[in-house]
């Protein structure tokens, strides 16, 4: 790995598949490259030290406590580095304000940060007895809250088993339903004590985990926002230029997946038609046919590791 990065971290954890993610991104260290999801900055610092003097960074974030954390850390590079609030379904007008039309390289960092989660009043993990939130914009008017005291006992079932894929979906939302007739239910404690007695037994994870990811998810609209953010993400390229996604979970993988496949084959004829007749050429080329997963030492350090999958394409 480029010497540039050797001491790129000081004070501040090393992002999951940080030196996998650096390599296969950057291909022009001239060139402009933007991070979707700023977090803590360390993608971004990352990508600026390996940039030369003529390179630039924009980053952006939802996120506007990542934003004043991360701009004190990366003020020594405010003359090549730009940062925007915003969500990253909208990085197509992120560009356009930035004054760029085509791009190098996007980095998108998908889900919750180390930030976020070690917040306590942030709301999103189930470590902390805190009121509901998880919201990544604090602007936003849906929070947990809402959902788990708003929700429907059907819509919240579908949501827990569709987005945690929690076999207990169905128990975990009755007896969310229940409990709050009796009075709102506020805090994340609160939430964990219902969700313990859904689950029989003991767990070998924390059994809140699903179902804490799966109303962070719809809070968010996560998965929504990443088909979006995919498409628009490879119309910004230039010719060569790569978009590179990291992924936490199987929900988000195999959207990002299925996506990549999707632009690389181009065609979506059926197999029966002989000759194409849509028209549709490939976008992109795969530049990871399998996704790239953290081993060795990573793995011991830094537990969120052991689900982060990498994929990457590149425009052609």
């Amino acid at each position: 790995m480029n010497e540039n990065l050797d001491n790129t971290f000081s004070d501040y954890h090393i992002p999951v598949l940080f030196y996998e993610t650096i390599e296969k991104l950057i291909t022009d260290r001239d060139g402009v490259y933007l991070d979707c999801t700023l977090g803590g900055g360390g993608h971004s610092e990352g990508i600026l030290k390996h940039l030369s003097e003529k390179g630039k960074l924009i980053s952006m974030d939802q996120d506007e406590q990542a934003i004043k954390f991360a701009s004190k850390r990366l003020e020594p590079y405010k003359d090549r580095w730009e940062v925007f609030k915003d969500n990253f379904e909208n990085l197509d007008t992120v560009v356009y304000m930035a004054g760029e039309t085509e791009i190098d390289g996007i980095l998108m960092d998908i889900g919750v940060s180390s930030t976020q989660l070690d917040d306590e009043d942030r709301g999103f993990s189930y470590r902390f007895d805190t009121r509901l939130d998880m919201r990544m914009d604090k602007s936003s008017p849906l929070s947990a809250y809402e959902v788990v005291n708003n929700y429907d006992e059907e819509k919240l079932s579908k949501i827990i088993y569709e987005y945690g894929e929690d076999r207990f979906a169905r128990k975990i939302a009755r007896y969310i339903c229940e409990s709050r007739q009796e009075k709102p239910i506020e805090t994340t404690g609160e939430l964990v004590s219902i969700i313990r007695r859904a689950y029989p037994g003991r767990s070998k994870k924390h059994p809140a985990k699903k179902t804490f990811q799966a109303i962070r998810i719809e809070v968010n609209r996560e998965l929504e926002v990443l088909e979006i953010a995919i498409e628009k993400a490879v119309k910004c390229l230039k010719k060569g230029g790569r978009l590179a996604i990291i992924t936490f979970h199987s929900l988000e993988d195999r959207i990002v997946k299925n996506k990549f496949r999707e632009l690389a084959k181009g065609c979506t004829c059926p197999p029966e038609i002989p000759i194409c007749v849509c028209g549709k050429k490939p976008q992109v080329k795969l530049v990871t046919r399998k996704p790239i997963c953290a081993t060795g030492e990573e793995l011991e350090y830094n537990n969120r590791a052991h689900s982060a999958k990498l994929r990457v394409i590149e425009k052609i």
